[in-house]
């Protein structure tokens, strides 16, 4: 989510600073060693995902602006969200939430309503990313990639494709601890939920348990649920299979060609990734420079190349090379599109799936 979810894009300056994006989630840089404020106007803060690393896109944004960019990290909208209730946010004045993550934050007051007139580009956007489900009107986010959920696997060792979330279950004692799931409880969920033939985002107590109940059936034999080191393990050879976000997953495989990205057929989490403004937020201006730069075609395009991420640009697109506007892992067939669902705020049954999740990931 996404990049997930999801899954973001800030990188290290060199004696500037650091930045990591996702998502359904993306990374821009190297953790920053330093929490010191020298000022709103020429220091830009963003809270955002672990997955990507672009050092020349925050490079151009410093030369072209010179705002300073500094990053906090995080590996789930869940950890997100609950820093920024706790009032640990103050000083970000841009995030990445995922679709669903908006929604929910929107209605919890905490973001501020976008000032259209200071944005440039937003009619560049697919039909789709403009007002979307989550976010009518783009009132309070803007689009920044797109993608899916699905497995990363080893062709090699592995002679039949997991093109569906029950493979997992019907060769677990041969992905004995070499699977990988996310640690992300909705994804998680969301994907037993799917093949047992359920929504993404049941609201049904029994069906939600039945999701539980098969989860935990497949506990024993999961080495982690892990959002970004399973990229290593897998590289390495340790692992087999891991639940992974598309633009995560393309990027791994680019390494090494006997790893191959599947959406399961039965359908997965379809997550956009967004850039948002907190009502907290100390630095307008250079929020809205940030958005500016990230909507320009130019950038777009560059970001998915490097980091191989889906644009909602239609400009953006227009500019990539055939091959990489081919890559049906990056841009999926629309019959796959139509399987696949946004994960939705589930109201008050959150703190159910939030229980069965503490009890899966507990020890």
């Amino acid at each position: 989510m996404i990049i997930k979810r999801r899954k973001f894009l800030l990188s290290g300056l060199v004696a500037i600073s650091s930045l990591s994006l996702k998502s359904c989630g993306w990374k821009l840089g190297n953790i920053r060693t330093s929490s010191v404020i020298q000022g709103p106007a020429d220091q830009l803060q963003i809270y955002t995902w672990t997955q990507y690393s672009d050092p020349e896109i925050i490079k151009t944004f410093a030369s072209e602006t010179g705002i300073k960019v500094i990053t906090d990290m995080y590996d789930s909208n869940e950890v997100m969200l609950a820093k920024l209730q706790a009032g640990g946010g103050g000083t970000y004045s841009i995030v990445y939430p995922s679709d669903y993550m908006v929604q929910k934050m929107g209605e919890s007051g905490l973001l501020s309503e976008l000032d259209k007139s200071r944005l440039t580009g937003l009619e560049n956007f697919f039909p789709r990313f403009k007002s979307p489900s989550y976010d009518p009107e783009n009132r309070y986010s803007i689009p920044f990639t797109w993608g899916t959920t699905g497995f990363l696997y080893n062709s090699e060792k592995l002679s039949t494709t997991p093109d569906d979330w029950n493979y997992l279950w019907q060769n677990k004692e041969k992905l004995n601890k070499k699977m990988t799931l996310l640690n992300d409880v909705r994804e998680v969920m969301g994907g037993a939920l799917k093949m047992l033939g359920h929504s993404y985002n049941s609201k049904n107590e029994n069906e939600i348990k039945q999701a539980y109940d098969k989860l935990k059936e497949l506990k024993p034999h999961i080495a982690a649920f892990d959002t970004d080191s399973w990229r290593n393990q897998i590289l390495a050879g340790d692992l087999l299979i891991a639940m992974c976000y598309s633009g995560d997953g393309l990027k791994v495989a680019k390494e090494n060609p006997k790893l191959k990205y599947v959406i399961p057929k039965s359908g997965s989490s379809l997550w956009t990734d967004t850039m948002v403004i907190p009502k907290t937020a100390i630095n307008l201006d250079g929020a809205y420079a940030w958005m500016n730069f990230m909507l320009k075609p130019e950038t777009a395009a560059q970001i998915s190349q490097r980091q191989i991420l889906a644009p909602p640009n239609q400009v953006a697109v227009e500019q990539l090379p055939e091959n990489i506007r081919n890559n049906a892992g990056l841009f999926p067939d629309d019959d796959i599109l139509d399987k696949c669902e946004r994960i939705a705020p589930v109201g008050d049954l959150e703190q159910m799936y939030a229980r069965y999740w503490t009890e899966l990931t507990s020890g």
